[in-house]
């Protein structure tokens, strides 16, 4: 058979069902005869971001997988790459290449080489016979140990050569490890002892679906948890002991319980040291549960490590702990110093989430959208800057994969990407991104996609003409240029495309249009609800 045939049976093998992609590829063909379903972007970012979503919402299950053409394609896809390798997700990014004389001939662009520095792996196909021992070690790393985008690149002269038939492959394993039970005794015997301690919970909690034991632990040793943006909802924030998730912007309750604690607990988590996360307070005795041994004393100096599945590990430590504590310790004391944290945090920011000024005020629609969406049918995310930190310290999740938090590299006009990757994959879910007007200048365009894609998301767009969080860092240039002014009319805009568009100015309009929106969404219809809102900078950051 054809190599691009044997590709995509492979592909089909390892359960993918969709490919997103732009063309020139030949892949797209191919994956199209043998019924996997082609995605076609606007540009290849958002692609990249709709096979990352793909992936983080089945906990890495299903992989996402795009293609592209080679060189301008390969090279505008970089940015997509390096944020799944920034957020360790486990996306097959499947490039064409020059054809094989001229692959490594400047200036020609060569994907297994230019994106091996962020990348799990990088292999191009040089000989077609090979192709069943490249995937087999591409889905290999995609499905074991810590996520990251792999590379498999197939220069544009392959196509017509032939791959050796009966076709030698079988989906690969999926395995799992644990940490040294030495350890585990130690860590244990520390969680029982400390007078203070707090769970710190990332998104290798979603990846290992280890959800029900890291409430079961949390409620065993009445410990208060707090999530990376990754890992919320990984434990209900609905739950007494939940302090919330930490990014840039927290909840009141995370810095003080963070600041006050003797033991923290890091589970399925790097402690990557980034402006989007808590910082971890110095001085804390930390226990590291990490999936990548090279995390260990990165960042954080660790006094025990537990290097493993979160599963495993939580498995491990339950039974460990189940020998000296076999009832729930009482969690009111704990539980009602984060609820009066909570109510205290809260009414401060009620002004703001219940507002009525005009132009509105951004918290004040998140806060309706809240208490309007059936949280345990919805997908939400979030989008670089103030949409994150307006978002990411009020909205509640309960069920678990349902916020794709990222932080880390922020690149702008990430959530659209990931919104229609999530209704791909979970199509029975509300997907709602979140944005300002300055993400949306950057992957707008792809709404099209999702019309033309028939993938009904509800965008929520926050537009204050403004890049309202470098005012205070460009005072001169907006003064005397208008460097911060930024304009639109983008409800018209995704009318234009074929969608449902809506501009809101006024608050008692804000419930209305989402629940018009969330009707249009049923009725297979894309939304964009564009909310004019004041420029907002303040934000809930340690302290305040």
């Amino acid at each position: 058979m054809k190599l691009g045939t044997a590709i995509a049976e492979i592909m089909k093998r390892e359960g993918i069902e969709i490919l997103c992609g732009y063309p020139v590829n030949h892949l797209i063909e191919h994956a199209a005869n043998a019924d996997i379903r082609p995605v076609m972007v606007r540009q290849e970012r958002i692609g990249l971001h709709m096979a990352d979503a793909i992936s983080r919402v089945t906990s890495g299950h299903t992989i996402g997988a795009f293609c592209m053409q080679h060189g301008p394609g390969a090279e505008n896809a970089m940015g997509g790459v390096a944020q799944c390798f920034g957020e360790s997700v486990p996306v097959l990014v499947l490039p064409m290449g020059y054809a094989r004389r001229l692959a490594n001939i400047e200036p020609n662009f060569n994907s297994s080489q230019a994106m091996k520095a962020f990348a799990k792996s990088a292999e191009p196909i040089n000989i077609a016979a090979e192709v069943c021992n490249i995937f087999r070690r591409a889905f290999t790393k995609l499905k074991n140990g810590r996520g990251g985008p792999v590379i498999v690149e197939i220069p544009a002269d392959m196509w017509n050569e032939e791959v050796p038939e009966p076709l030698n492959y079988t989906p690969v394993l999926r395995t799992r490890y644990g940490a040294d039970p030495v350890h585990v005794k130690q860590a244990a015997a520390l969680l029982m002892s400390a007078k203070r301690p707090v769970i710190y919970a990332g998104q290798g909690v979603h990846y290992a679906q280890a959800w029900p034991q890291l409430r079961r632990l949390a409620e065993r040793l009445a410990i208060p948890v707090t999530t990376s943006l990754g890992g919320k909802s990984s434990f209900p924030e609905t739950h007494p002991l939940s302090l919330g998730s930490g990014g840039l912007a927290v909840p009141r309750a995370v810095p003080k319980f963070l600041g006050e604690a003797d033991v923290i607990f890091g589970i399925g988590c790097s402690f990557t040291e980034t402006s989007f996360g808590i910082a971890m307070p110095k001085g804390k005795t930390i226990i590291h549960s990490t999936l990548d041994p090279a995390h260990l004393n990165k960042d954080v100096e660790a006094r025990i490590g537990l290097v493993g599945d979160a599963g495993l590990v939580l498995d491990a430590l339950l039974e460990e702990i189940g020998n000296s504590v076999n009832a729930d310790r009482d969690a009111s004391a704990v539980a009602a110093e984060i609820a009066a944290s909570h109510k205290e945090w809260l009414a401060k920011w009620m002004p703001k989430l219940t507002s009525n000024d005009a132009p509105l005020n951004p918290y004040r629609v998140l806060w309706d959208l809240q208490h309007m969406v059936d949280i345990n049918n919805t997908i939400i995310t979030h989008d670089a800057g103030s949409p994150r930190d307006q978002l990411s310290p009020f909205w509640k999740p309960v069920e678990p994969l349902s916020y794709i938090g990222w932080g880390k590299t922020t690149q702008l006009g990430y959530g659209l990407g990931l919104a229609m990757g999530a209704k791909l994959a979970k199509p029975d879910k509300l997907c709602i991104n979140v944005w300002g007007d300055a993400a949306i200048g950057f992957t707008g365009m792809d709404f099209e996609t999702a019309v033309r894609e028939r993938i009904p998301i509800m965008s929520i767009l926050l537009n204050n003409f403004s890049m309202a969080i470098e005012l205070k860092v460009m005072p001169i240039s907006t003064e005397k240029y208008r460097s911060t002014d930024i304009s639109g009319d983008y409800a018209a805009m995704a009318r234009a495309f074929g969608g449902h568009g809506e501009r809101v100015t006024k608050p008692e309009d804000i419930i209305p249009a989402i629940r018009r929106g969330i009707q249009k969404t049923k009725e297979g219809i894309p939304v964009l609800l564009e909310f004019i809102t004041s420029k907002e900078t303040e934000v809930s950051r340690p302290g305040t």
